[in-house]
């Protein structure tokens, strides 16, 4: 009922999106250091250089691996959940059976 009375939020307007030159001028300004760039050159170089087999392999290996481990994760997360509701069940449980002895003991 009081979300009724709340005033809506008026969002302002998307802004428009860059030139090229814009996003030249920002490029231009980035550090070397940027996590981006440094990503961009890796490629670069790989495309530059030939990239070899191995390092191809590695990197094939790398995402393979954290597929493997993104699974594993959310089905640790399934029985996470799992075992936390048999748990809360469990302690419910727990606490009717404390409540049932200590009415007894009245």
């Amino acid at each position: 009922m009081a979300s009724k009375n709340k005033k809506r939020v008026i969002l302002p307007t998307r802004p428009d999106p860059p030139s090229v030159e814009q996003i030249l001028e920002d490029i231009g300004r980035a550090c070397a250091s940027d996590p981006v760039f440094s990503v961009v050159q890796d490629s670069a170089a790989d495309v530059k250089g030939g990239s070899t087999d191995a390092a191809v392999g590695s990197r094939y290996e790398q995402s393979r691996r954290y597929l493997e481990l993104n699974k594993w994760l959310l089905e640790a997360q399934g029985e996470l959940v799992k075992k936390r509701e048999e748990l809360r069940a469990a302690g419910e449980q727990l606490e009717c059976t404390v409540a049932e002895v200590k009415g007894r003991a009245l």
